[in-house]
């Protein structure tokens, strides 16, 4: 089905509903959560996903896996989606957290003929096994660290977030710490308490990420300037070395 709601559809005696939604450009779906567990895969465009613990980036044709009852809002841009919305009891291998994965060409298929169901569909028929070949496809997927974490609260997150929406390469820790009314010792300690990791790797990450929705209108030698890599090859060796594939995969 397309463009429906899930609430109009959460009480029907399927353990899967599958629901097709195509989104206006950069549409922002506020904050909220399933009952059931949702496989949203972008069919076009890419869309930016964000909870409490991180910001998650899903370039087409990739998917992004949302336990159930974990409240996140997603920035669609320029985005045709097909989801599945599954009860939590049908899927016990599901993630605890939001973890993106590749899509591969039988499990793109298989998800774009069930986004053509009627709900409720014959489950015992060729219906039913189609969603069970969909299930089983899911647990084979591999898992893409297209992601940041983010501090849970405060000022560091609203840095972080402000990051995200506008990464700018000349941006320094003495910045973050001033705005932090704190050091930059104490910011980096802070920080790393928070995330993991020291502010300025996770702005280099963060620039990284927000390349995946300029790749696709951009050539990689534009994209590495504007994101202040002296060369193409640099920005593709730093880019492969966090998410473990070359920018060219993802255009």
């Amino acid at each position: 089905m397309r463009n429906v709601s899930v609430a109009d559809l959460d009480d029907e005696p399927v353990d899967v509903l599958p629901i097709g939604t195509d989104y206006p450009p950069d549409h922002l779906l506020a904050r909220h959560a399933h009952r059931r567990a949702q496989l949203l895969y972008g069919a076009s465009g890419v869309m930016l996903v964000e909870t409490d613990e991180g910001s998650w980036t899903v370039p087409t044709d990739r998917a992004v896996l949302i336990p159930a009852g974990v409240p996140h809002e997603v920035r669609m841009l320029d985005v045709a989606t097909w989801s599945l919305y599954i009860e939590p009891d049908a899927v016990p291998w599901w993630p605890t957290s939001c973890t993106v994965v590749e899509v591969g060409p039988l499990l793109r298929e298989v998800l774009r003929a069930a986004n053509a169901l009627e709900v409720p569909y014959d489950e015992s028929g060729r219906d039913g096994a189609l969603i069970r070949l969909a299930l089983h496809e899911l647990q084979r997927v591999a898992p893409i660290p297209l992601t940041v974490s983010l501090p849970p609260e405060g000022v560091l997150r609203d840095l972080c977030r402000a990051y995200l929406a506008a990464p700018d390469v000349h941006v320094t820790n003495a910045d973050w710490a001033r705005a932090a009314a704190v050091s930059e010792r104490t910011l980096d300690r802070r920080f790393h308490a928070a995330t993991g990791v020291g502010p300025a790797g996770w702005r280099v990450r963060a620039r990284l990420l927000s390349s995946l929705p300029a790749l696709r209108r951009a050539s990689v030698t534009d994209v590495a300037g504007r994101l202040g890599y002296a060369t193409p090859a640099a920005f593709t060796a730093a880019f492969s070395k966090a998410f473990g594939a070359p920018p060219s995969r993802f255009r």
